[in-house]
């Protein structure tokens, strides 16, 4: 038995939820109900993908103090959904 399409791009939603969220991917994976089709296996309940509103784009150091410290700015957008 393969998996379908379907199956990997579940399990690729599945792994970026985990990574976004710092989650444990195991229970997400677990309340997956599975059902055989003519490409493989199919998710019939795929994980969607919650995108905070506040999201950090990148850091960059701000420029040097005048004490001769470094601090750093996080830019961030937000993403309505």
């Amino acid at each position: 038995m393969q998996l379908s399409d379907q199956a990997i791009g579940a399990i690729m939603m599945a792994l970026q939820e985990s990574l976004m969220h710092q989650l444990d991917i195991v229970p997400i994976l677990k309340e997956w109900e599975l059902e055989s089709g003519a490409e493989g296996l199919i998710v019939t309940n795929p994980p969607t993908v919650k995108i905070p509103e506040e999201v950090v784009i990148f850091t960059a150091p701000d420029e040097t103090t005048a004490s001769g410290d470094t601090t750093t700015t996080k830019v961030a957008t937000d993403i309505k959904t």
